[in-house]
């Protein structure tokens, strides 16, 4: 199977093949036909298959050949993004697959002043593409209009509810025009991103190109316990004796990347960091420096967990787990892409082995652990499987008690020090789901 056999027109051929693409992955050959015939779609793929390829080539099309041309302050196409990275990613992605094309795009996004994108939107454009909040705020200050809007693409949804986006596509939902094609492209659908999938789109094309959420084969995974406050002296460790060179690593929290960004600069180290309290401008040098290979070590929250197109990036760090176990997927889904292999390796201690549990059972594979001479945990990191259990270690047998003057007092219950309990169970945080208003639509 070829592009061509697709339906997709010689522009787009012609850009494809200066791209290098030659033949399509399983999504787009299952995606760029019903995208065509005007279905609506919810489409799940392991990271790193083309899935940005397999809605905007087709949207592409679509636009080029039907509609009026884009007025003021309007777009004919949209697609939501969970982060500003993500947006400049796929925005960045459409625009090279436009190259040959009479349309226009645009990225608009919080954390930089909103007057030069109002202005940009003065003329219109044919595909904007849109973090949640920033497109409020643009349609509030009338620098937006959405009544032409054709197709709208929910790219990662489920990530969008993580971080609390619920009220913020319900907003946008009722902005939006009833009579519209709706695609929702993600690696991993939830049960609440089904539910939300039912309320938004009509009678939709549901595609499972891989089972549900399995991480990608070509990124060898494993662990390696170790005490918590010991991490950063194992990271390094690991780092010189396998000598890396490009490194993307995960913390839990922004003061971590911070932290851990400043010791490893303390020891000489080329490294960097973004979160969420860094101006966008900072972060993107940061991002784009990483890319081109001029910072050895990119620490990162969950912001980059998604839309980071790194060119044969080898290995991904978990220094923390992630607390919804569906972000590890995506995590690691920055390296191994395009066909490449990669590796992925987590830093677990013992407060983390329920998140390490619902990362097994999610994935449906229990990860190879792998222990460091010099590392080894005083807090043991207790056995977990595939099934989600927890296995415990039997307890040491009490010592007897002893009667009489001479004898050792009974000092009671003990517990060997090697024996700590797990933490108690980790709970997923809630999810609210935006609930629209379902009444008739108007069939297309």
């Amino acid at each position: 199977m070829t592009f061509a056999t697709l339906g997709l027109i010689e522009p787009l051929l012609r850009a494809l093949e200066t791209l290098g693409y030659q033949t399509p992955t399983p999504v787009q050959a299952q995606a760029i036909p019903a995208v065509l015939a005007g279905r609506d779609l919810m489409a799940a793929a392991q990271t790193g298959t083309g899935k940005t390829a397999g809605f905007a080539l087709p949207l592409l099309q679509l636009l080029t050949m039907e509609g009026p041309k884009v007025a003021a302050n309007s777009a004919r196409a949209l697609i939501l993004c969970p982060t500003r990275e993500l947006a400049e990613q796929v925005h960045a992605s459409v625009a090279e697959y436009a190259q040959h094309l009479p349309l226009t795009t645009y990225a608009v996004y919080g954390g930089v002043s909103i007057n030069p994108q109002m202005m940009k939107l003065r003329k219109g454009v044919d595909i904007l593409v849109a973090t949640p909040g920033r497109l409020i705020d643009l349609f509030r200050q009338n620098a937006l209009k959405l009544n032409q809007l054709q197709t709208l693409v929910l790219d990662e949804a489920d990530r969008m509810l993580d971080l609390g986006f619920s009220e913020e596509l319900a907003n946008i939902y009722r902005m939006l025009p009833k009579k519209r094609q709706t695609l929702l492209f993600s690696a991993t659908f939830s049960d609440d991103i089904r539910l939300l999938a039912g309320q938004m789109l009509n009678d939709p094309l549901s595609i499972q190109v891989n089972p549900r959420n399995v991480a990608a084969n070509t990124v060898q995974q494993w662990v390696v316990p170790v005490d918590k406050k010991r991490k950063p002296e194992l990271f390094v460790h690991l780092m010189r004796k396998g000598r890396w060179k490009q490194v993307l690593v995960f913390a839990k929290t922004r003061n971590g990347v911070d932290a851990l960004v400043d010791k490893l600069q303390g020891l000489g180290i080329n490294a960097d960091g973004i979160h969420g309290d860094k101006p966008q401008a900072t972060r993107q040098r940061a991002l784009d420096r990483f890319k081109a290979s001029e910072v050895q070590i990119l620490v990162a929250t969950d912001v980059a967990a998604r839309g980071l197109d790194i060119e044969d990036l080898p290995l991904v760090v978990n220094f923390d787990l992630p607390i919804v176990a569906e972000d590890y997927i995506h995590r690691i889904g920055r390296t191994g892409r395009a066909g490449n292999t990669g590796e992925a390796i987590s830093l677990v201690c013992a407060d983390e082995v329920n998140m390490l549990s619902a990362i097994e059972m999610l994935t449906r594979q229990t990860l190879t652990r792998k222990m460091e001479a010099d590392f080894v945990p005083e807090h043991r990191v207790p056995d977990t499987d595939a099934s989600g259990q927890v296995v415990k270690k039997p307890k040491k047998p009490k010592k007897p008690k002893t009667s009489g003057g001479g004898g050792k007092r009974n000092l009671g219950k003990w517990v060997d020090s090697g024996d700590v309990a797990p933490a108690e169970p980790s709970i997923k945080p809630v999810r609210k789901v935006p609930v629209f208003n379902t009444g008739p639509r108007k069939k297309k």
